[in-house]
């Protein structure tokens, strides 16, 4: 998966320059001027031994000094540098939206009418639930259970919701040259199943706020509070239903589990009221003979419950579904109460600023068009180059960690060095700009041009079926600060975004970027031969590449690393859950171990030379920590142990380390320090 804080992703990538990275230079030279501190010893808890709390140790006085912002619901170097994107792409937005000469669509035109739209909100707040009014009296018109499953099908293709169901074209995970229509889970509205299953007191208050979320928008929207009780009771019925046939999120993430191939006659025969001819035609999808289904036992349960629901109740739920995709688009009590229900979620204190909301959702609607302006300010030819160096010098480690392994044959040593050098790096932005041909978009129609850019997206994602993997295609924009890795693709992926301080700096010594990026690198080369990366061959493909013998050990030095992260508790109750995690806990200690592998082949690498007191193996190790200094709410912290597949920054700081030798050396760490390991017990994967 991909290598980030809460999303699944980290993601991380790189090609070739030059094998040895230049000498540091040494900020304690005091005939230059004053040097960026990139280990500042201010930001460090000298009262806690590295060897007892070593995130505290590296961290403990920033985390102290920097509170989390009452707009934020986490904070620490990720966020830092995504609050400093986000006010980057603010000015470019503004600029673009007061240019009045910019040539009709040009991408500046396009983007500046995008955002001024977003930002029209006395225009917004005047037409009030007006833009989705004709939607509600479409569902209000229909008749039977017939008209509910047409409408299932068609809304999605309009932009306007996606109920019941996940559909989505995407590479045959067995035959990655082939893009195929695929049907996944879905029907719920809460992060995960587990709120709509477990009676715990959280999920029990989670509840209870999206139940008077639902009220509070139909009431908006016209119902009278008793009708909104009614209505809400039906919703969070239903998708209780749903929610019991989903699988949970450990389950999905089996690439074997998930993968169902069915002839479409064969599939709609399992569900005797869905005809999935019909559907996919409605969906726009012609003459595909085949479909891929993640779950098919949901797509059973789903089939009963359409046909067993009055249909009453199903019109209430697509309206739901119109209502709460709209909300954050509509008039100011629709967003305030969307807010007030997300802030029992995360706990955040005060809503984000409207102008970072609408930044974000230009990113995320046109970023091919917001990239565009964004790297011509933000990402230097330079940071490229050095990237390609560090990819490279990565990529050589690896290979050497894998020559080396005592765990693996020859015979699947081969199969695993085929598949890295297999690996595809994209850095920085797409070699291919979308144009968005066809795409309207108005500087007085906010809603409209959302509308239109959701109906404009999936008519593009229909359009690949038939033809060939676009592999110049990028999951995430240019201003992301995140890295991926994709398994079907075998690429890694690293955004203009992230290309920067603390994770890369030009200027650093080398210490610190193969401590930071150089880790982020790793990590994504990692997830190529984690617990689920692992099953994919170097063309993509799901297909197993493993001696039966060399696959067990793998499997218990996995199940050894899952057992030290189910050890590890977030406030002072809640495990991290080591199988959800292990592929990103495998991502962070491969990619460490590479990383520091690649760093001992540079010159800084190979000496003893201290910078502002801390030798180059220190560096290294604190350039790591500060990567994941942060913190979050305590909401949060407790939502992310169900939804993320990333460990809390905490155990993401220590976890790696704890099984590396190097670290120990470095910081002197003993027998009866907290964060020991016997060396026999050190956990070594890749």
């Amino acid at each position: 998966m991909k290598f980030s804080i809460a999303l699944s992703a980290i993601g991380l990538s790189m090609a070739a320059l030059t094998l040895f990275a230049t000498e540091p230079k040494s900020s304690d030279d005091k005939s230059k001027k004053e040097v960026k501190k990139f280990i500042d010893p201010a930001n460090m808890d000298f009262s806690v031994k590295p060897g007892d709390d070593f995130a505290q140790y590296a961290n403990g006085i920033w985390v102290k000094n920097n509170p989390i912002p009452a707009k934020e619901t986490r904070w620490g170097s990720f966020y830092e540098l995504r609050d400093f994107n986000i006010n980057a792409v603010k000015t470019i937005l503004n600029n673009a939206a007061a240019k009045t000469n910019a040539p009709a669509g040009s991408p500046e035109r396009r983007v500046g009418d995008f955002y001024k739209a977003a930002m029209d909100s006395i225009t917004i707040e005047k037409l009030g639930y007006n833009p989705i009014k004709a939607d509600l009296a479409k569902i209000d018109a229909l008749k039977s259970t017939n008209d509910i499953i047409h409408a299932i099908a068609t809304l999605r293709t309009q932009g306007i919701a996606s109920p019941v169901f996940g559909f989505y074209i995407g590479q045959d995970r067995k035959n990655p040259q082939l893009m195929v229509a695929q049907l996944s889970q879905g029907g719920t509205t809460l992060p995960d199943r587990d709120y709509y299953l477990k009676d715990d007191a959280r999920s029990v208050k989670i509840r209870d706020a999206y139940n008077q979320y639902v009220q509070k928008l139909f009431t908006l929207t016209g119902s009278s509070v008793e009708e909104a009780k009614k209505h809400a009771a039906t919703i969070f019925n239903l998708e209780k239903s749903f929610a019991a046939a989903q699988m949970s999120r450990l389950e999905m993430r089996d690439p074997y589990k998930t993968y169902n191939k069915f002839a479409v006659a064969d599939f709609s025969k399992t569900t005797p009221n869905l005809n999935w001819k019909n559907l996919l035609a409605k969906m726009k999808v012609q003459g595909e003979d085949t479909i891929l289904v993640s779950n098919p036992k949901f797509f059973k349960s789903a089939d009963s419950l359409l046909t067993q629901t009055a249909v009453a109740d199903l019109k209430t739920y697509l309206k739901w579904n119109i209502i709460k995709n709209a909300a954050s688009h509509l008039s100011s009590d629709f967003v305030k109460a969307n807010f007030e229900y997300s802030r029992v979620l995360s706990g955040q204190k005060v809503q984000t600023p409207r102008w970072q909301r609408m930044s974000s959702l230009t990113d995320g609607t046109i970023g091919d068009l917001l990239g565009q302006l964004y790297v011509q300010q933000h990402f230097k030819p330079e940071a490229k180059a050095r990237m390609k160096e560090l990819v490279n010098n990565l990529s050589i480690a690896f290979e050497k960690r894998i020559k080396a392994l005592d765990w693996m044959s020859e015979e699947t040593k081969v199969k695993a060095l085929d598949k890295l050098h297999a690996f595809t790096p994209k850095i920085g932005y797409t070699d291919k700009w979308e144009t968005y041909d066809g795409l309207v978009i108005k500087p007085n129609t906010h809603f409209q041009n959302v509308r239109n850019s959701g109906e404009w997206a999936y008519n593009k994602m229909i359009s690949r079926l038939g033809k060939p993997v676009d592999k110049t295609q990028w999951g995430m924009t240019p201003p992301t600060v995140n890295a991926y890795y994709s398994p079907v693709m075998n690429e890694i992926v690293f955004p203009a975004g992230i290309l920067q301080f603390p994770f890369f700096d030009p200027n650093a010594d080398d210490a610190i970027n193969y401590g930071g990026i150089g880790a982020v690198i790793g990590h994504e080369m990692s997830h190529g031969f984690d617990d689920s990366g692992s099953q994919y061959d170097k063309d993509g493909a799901l297909r197993n590449w493993w001696t039966a013998d060399d696959l067990a050990r793998f499997k218990a030095k996995s199940a050894d690393l899952v057992q030290q992260y189910n050890n590890y508790k977030v406030l002072d109750t809640i495990p991290v859950n080591g199988k959800l995690t292990l592929g990103e806990n495998i991502g962070d200690l491969g990619g460490l171990n590479i990383a520091y592998e690649a760093f001992k082949m540079t010159e800084q690498g190979k000496s003893n030379t201290k910078i502002d007191g801390f030798t180059p193996d220190q560096r290294f190790f604190l350039s790591w920590a500060q990567v994941w200094r942060g913190s979050s709410l305590p909401e949060t912290a407790a939502q992310l142990i169900i939804v993320d597949t990333h460990s809390p920054n905490e155990f993401r700081t220590i976890g790696p380390v704890v099984n590396m030798d190097a670290w120990y050396t470095a910081f002197d760490v003993k027998p009866g320090d907290k964060l020991y390991k016997a060396p026999e017990n050190r956990i070594k994967i890749w």
